[in-house]
């Protein structure tokens, strides 16, 4: 992990709700030289996976998730919140700690067999970054890794994606 790139993260308070620390990658995205960093990490984590695709999870997944995308040679396919994508399009509800919420695909985005590298910018719970991976399968594709730029790992999320390469840079193990 890379624990230097700590510095460059914001922690905000009490956001989006009272009693939440909010751990902010905009301003990792303000400096080139750790922006550079985090891609280059993420990039090495991937680059010996034969990744076909990098799907990246709305709406900051898709900032490093399309640099990943462009760093491998292949191309990028965005998940979204539901009735965001034009085409037809897979979807998956889950579970998270406060109710209900759903993702989408478009359906033609992958082929059966693609290896996907599915990044995000942060790992809470899981419970996004496991839906992305089931509807990734339910279209034929191969969960190659999972990566983070933050993990916030007192809350477990890793644990619900035991059986994928999961890949973290900056670990937080406590709010």
């Amino acid at each position: 992990m890379s624990e230097e790139l700590k510095k460059y993260i914001r922690s905000v308070k009490d956001f989006p709700i009272k009693g939440i620390m909010f751990r902010d990658i905009t301003t990792l995205l303000l400096n080139n030289e750790a922006s550079k960093k985090t891609i280059n990490e993420l990039y090495n984590f991937a680059k010996d996976k034969n990744i076909t695709k990098v799907v990246g999870i709305e709406s900051r997944g898709f900032l490093f998730g399309m640099m990943l995308a462009d760093k491998l040679g292949v191309g990028f396919i965005p998940i979204r919140k539901p009735g965001k994508l034009p085409a037809e399009t897979e979807s998956i509800e889950y579970e998270l700690e406060y109710g209900k919420d759903k993702i989408e695909i478009h359906k033609d985005a992958l082929q059966p067999g693609d290896k996907i590298l599915l990044h995000d910018d942060l790992l809470a719970t899981g419970g996004t970054a496991v839906a992305a991976c089931k509807l990734i399968e339910k279209l034929g594709g191969e969960v190659a890794q999972v990566s983070f730029i933050v993990e916030l790992s007192f809350l477990k999320g890793r644990d619900k994606l035991n059986k994928y390469d999961v890949k973290s840079l900056v670990d937080y193990t406590s709010e």
